[in-house]
């Protein structure tokens, strides 16, 4: 069966701009629309909401919100999701949060109108406040994906952060380093706490003492990422290995080190939380911490098809183990 991720690489498109034009959720610009619509013809995609529902008693679609999903990692989540939906013969209709609160509410609000059955949400910081409260008034089946809330009992599933960010910055002591810089995620995130963690476990292990000029705020953003590896480097006793705490900070401070003239890593030696699928292509090869994040969007939709079928289960907490990708940039051997 095709699927809408199919249709996105066909057309050339985003998957969230399929699902528009496929659910009708939002004006898609004339001439893209007639690319999605094409795709969908040449690759025989099929959308039979109506027959579906008179079929099943329900319009068997769930919604997803989600941030804007030009970062790799949101892409493949939102693969492994779609991949999902369609073996089991659900509709998604996509809708971009834009990591606000409010907007993440008005979106939820959106998607409850469509009359979903299922809701799978990577909430945004403050989401408690205005749309936890939408989902508690509208009780729909919804789970949690990347961003799990520990003291929240529902269905989640994402990454080992902690454990993961640990054992990079475990490996960088090990190499030597007692300087590590850290960029830092967006400020509420439970992923950008969690690696936090990880970073202050390890140093615990190795009887390290933590400089907080070290742990910069990346924003979870390439300008933001490039400006905190400036603010590194500028220190009076700037960091001698630095670890970004995702792929888009990652960018960000490539492209200042190598602006500063720096040399990685015989000047400086980088990991990163996130893997590319072109970081093996970098010169030197990127040391990464990869995510299964087909696999956590996969696991999203069936713990969300668990929740419908059953709604009185007890709710789970999942969380996969990421790999660590070791390259060239932290000074190992390749």
């Amino acid at each position: 069966m095709v699927t809408m991720t199919e249709v996105a690489r066909a057309a050339g498109v985003s998957v969230s701009t399929v699902s528009h034009v496929v659910n009708g959720t939002r004006l898609v610009a004339p001439k893209t629309r007639e690319r999605v619509q094409h795709a969908m013809r040449v690759l025989g995609y099929e959308h039979h909401p109506t027959a579906r529902s008179l079929a099943a008693g329900s319009n068997q679609t769930i919604g997803l919100a989600i941030t804007a999903a030009s970062n790799p990692y949101w892409v493949e989540l939102i693969q492994g999701i779609d991949g999902e939906a369609t073996r089991a013969g659900l509709n998604l209709i996509i809708v971009d949060t834009r990591d606000d609160a409010r907007h993440e509410a008005a979106a939820v609000a959106n998607l409850i109108a469509h009359h979903i059955e299922g809701l799978v949400i990577a909430p945004a910081v403050g989401w408690r406040d205005v749309t936890l409260p939408l989902l508690r008034d509208h009780p729909i089946p919804y789970v949690v994906v990347d961003r799990i809330d520990p003291d929240l009992r529902v269905d989640q599933v994402g990454v080992e952060n902690e454990a993961a960010t640990a054992a990079v910055i475990d490996h960088l002591i090990s190499l030597g380093h007692t300087r590590i810089g850290m960029l830092l995620g967006i400020e509420g995130l439970s992923t950008s706490s969690e690696r936090l963690r990880g970073y202050h476990a390890a140093h615990q292990r190795a009887g390290l003492p933590v400089d907080r000029a070290l742990l910069v705020d990346g924003l979870s953003t390439s300008d933001g990422g490039r400006r905190a590896a400036w603010e590194l480097l500028e220190l009076d006793r700037p960091p001698t290995a630095v670890f970004a705490a995702n792929n888009n900070m990652t960018i960000g401070a490539l492209a200042a080190f190598r602006a500063a003239g720096v040399k990685v890593p015989r000047d400086l030696a980088v990991a990163a939380f996130d893997d590319f699928a072109w970081a093996d292509l970098f010169s030197p090869g990127l040391t990464t911490v990869a995510q299964p994040s087909a696999a956590i969007g996969a696991r999203a939709v069936q713990l969300l098809l668990r929740r419908m079928n059953d709604p009185g289960a007890p709710p789970q907490a999942v969380r996969l183990p990421a790999e660590i990708m070791h390259r060239e940039s932290c000074g190992c051997t390749p």
